[in-house]
């Protein structure tokens, strides 16, 4: 049986609808963003489909977000990088202040490839910014995130902690020490807690920490 999320009808092909949502159309996201970087912004986001594109050794792999979003639309890998190249160009034109893009509300970078078409539509469009998460470790996918990341342009914070991850990461000081991090709620080292989820501030594009500081973010587990 396919490793997949649970709920099979809400995979969605590519060029059947635009893949880019606005985030205004969800409440955690917001739109314009009024965050001390990357002002005046569009945000938008991106949702695959958890499972599928995600490593094993996610500590959410059985308990994830997904589980409790069964409307979301969920987008297949196939043909998703054109679809993305010729959204991304059309919103690029539509807002001269570039936009910013969540990644991933489901799924995770689930090749080396498609962490290189992100890379390349950060050179190709020089006012496109990118932000999330990722539970990809010591492999191959995690280094070119790694590779990728850059604190004015592009911000993948990984899943976990040093403390909890340390081991992992432990063959190579340097990838180990240049991640920021997302923890959950049982972590108890220097962090702050998700200002949205706490009620201090409307939402992600009128608050920016998780892509201002490198401070490890907490967040109360879903």
């Amino acid at each position: 049986m396919k490793i997949s999320t649970i709920y099979q009808k809400s995979i969605k092909a590519p060029e059947t609808k635009l893949v880019l949502k606005k985030g205004s159309s969800n409440k955690k996201l917001g739109f314009k963003v009024t965050a001390k970087k990357w002002t005046g912004k569009r945000l938008y986001s991106l949702t695959l489909v958890e499972r599928e594109t995600c490593p094993t050794t996610c500590h959410h792999w059985n308990d994830c977000y997904g589980n409790n979003m069964p409307f979301a639309h969920r987008f297949s890998t196939v043909g998703l990088t054109e679809k993305l190249n010729k959204e991304i160009d059309i919103l690029m034109d539509k807002h001269k202040k570039g936009i910013v893009i969540r990644l991933h509300v489901l799924g995770d970078f689930y090749s080396e490839s498609y962490v290189r078409f992100w890379k390349e539509q950060l050179e190709k469009h020089p006012l496109l910014c990118i932000f999330g998460y990722t539970a990809r470790k010591d492999d191959n996918i995690a280094h070119a995130i790694w590779r990728m990341n850059h604190p004015d342009r592009c911000v993948i914070r990984h899943s976990g902690n040093k403390d909890y991850d340390g081991k992992l990461f432990a063959t190579q000081k340097a990838f180990k020490e240049n991640w920021s991090y997302a923890a959950d709620e049982s972590f108890e080292g220097k962090s702050f807690d998700c200002p949205e989820q706490t009620g201090k501030i409307k939402d992600c594009a009128s608050c920016g920490l998780c892509w201002i500081t490198t401070k490890t973010v907490r967040f109360q587990t879903h």
